[in-house]
């Protein structure tokens, strides 16, 4: 199905990466990595410990978060530590936020044209008298 709107220059990159951001976030672990490497940086092996699930399924959802641009890895010795990105996620949230303001105006468009509607169907019809 093709767009009901032309996409300005741009958007549709900005419009992949939103909806990168959204899928990563789709997953409950994910959500509680973001928020863990929130509040301070962890191993891999430090997440992995808290999931009933392999090391390897842990690293694909980091990989995932990573490639969202949610969180970034850096080398600490032998381990990696992963740090959420608060860039990112303000980007997200700026994109929700536009999401809900277009929404919010339909809806009140739509309040509005339904008050007319009833206004016009209450108020009284001008009817020509035949002669």
């Amino acid at each position: 199905m093709a767009p009901l709107t032309q996409a300005p220059a741009g958007a549709a990159s900005a419009g992949a990466a939103t909806d990168r951001v959204l899928r990563a976030l789709a997953d409950s672990t994910r959500r509680d990595i973001v928020s863990r490497t929130l509040a301070a940086p962890c191993s891999v092996s430090e997440l992995a410990r808290d999931y009933p699930m392999s090391f390897a399924a842990v690293q694909k959802h980091v990989a995932t978060l990573q490639s969202a641009g949610l969180v970034t890895k850096t080398r600490r010795g032998r381990e990696q530590l992963v740090s959420a990105d608060v860039q990112t996620l303000r980007t997200a949230r700026a994109a929700l936020e536009a999401l809900e303001e277009t929404w919010r105006g339909r809806i009140d468009r739509m309040g509005e044209i339904l008050a007319q509607d009833a206004h016009a169907q209450h108020a009284p019809h001008d009817s020509k008298e035949s002669s």
